[in-house]
């Protein structure tokens, strides 16, 4: 479940829908991402073909968007 953001154009995109605070051609990633996070119990639900799931220091973990923008999270 996320429970908060440190993006405000990222909270607003999952919210809302609002592309103003994002890349808009990482949109239709970003949702299913998003989606996927809210839904996920573990780090390794987001283990998805192609997300390229990794973790970082600390309990953070990353997800490929698109190129060199990643989705963090802990």
């Amino acid at each position: 479940m996320i429970k908060t953001f440190r993006h405000k154009g990222l909270r607003a995109f999952f919210e809302t829908g609002s592309r103003a605070g994002i890349q808009p051609h990482h949109a239709a990633r970003l949702k299913r991402q998003l989606t996927r996070l809210d839904l996920a119990k573990t780090a390794d639900d987001m283990n998805v073909p192609g997300w390229r799931l990794h973790p970082l220091s600390t309990g953070h973990w990353s997800v490929w968007v698109n190129g060199n923008w990643r989705m963090t999270f802990t």
